[in-house]
């Protein structure tokens, strides 16, 4: 039965990959989900926090430079693109071309160097650092 209902429900509801208005006004997604009431739990946001962390692996197994990469290094880029996507992150090529030549003083400097730093606080911060001296910041 619960099969037949979750087929009404899809029958009913419609798919919806991005947020929008339901008839009553509510923030939903996907098959009717009501953010402003339901919300998501943490299991959920685990698990779509999981998804986006290998999609931005993914992207960044491309690069040439990134298997030259510290474990540090590469968790600096994995987050960035987690925060901006890779269409945002591919457009900082001055970054990139410093990882390419394993520049990484000048890859931090580039990170400086972009409105992203502005705008994510200590965020930026904390990678600059690890980008900069290869380790994990303090606790």
């Amino acid at each position: 039965m619960i099969e037949s209902v979750v087929e009404l429900i899809k029958l009913h509801e419609g798919y919806r990959q991005h947020p929008y208005r339901c008839p009553a006004g509510a923030l939903s997604i996907g098959y009717g989900r009501n953010l402003d009431s339901v919300g998501i739990d943490r299991d959920e946001a685990e698990h779509l926090m999981a998804r986006d962390v290998s999609r931005a692996l993914q992207d960044l197994r491309m690069e040439p430079y990134w298997l030259d990469l510290s474990e540090v290094r590469q968790a600096v880029l994995i987050d960035m693109v987690y925060n901006l996507g890779w269409p945002r992150f591919s457009k900082f090529r001055k970054l990139r071309a410093a990882l390419e030549v394993s520049d990484y003083r000048r890859a931090a400097d580039e990170m400086v160097d972009s409105a992203w730093y502005g705008q994510v606080g200590n965020r930026s911060k904390r990678l600059v650092g690890m980008m900069h001296h290869d380790s994990w910041p303090e606790a």
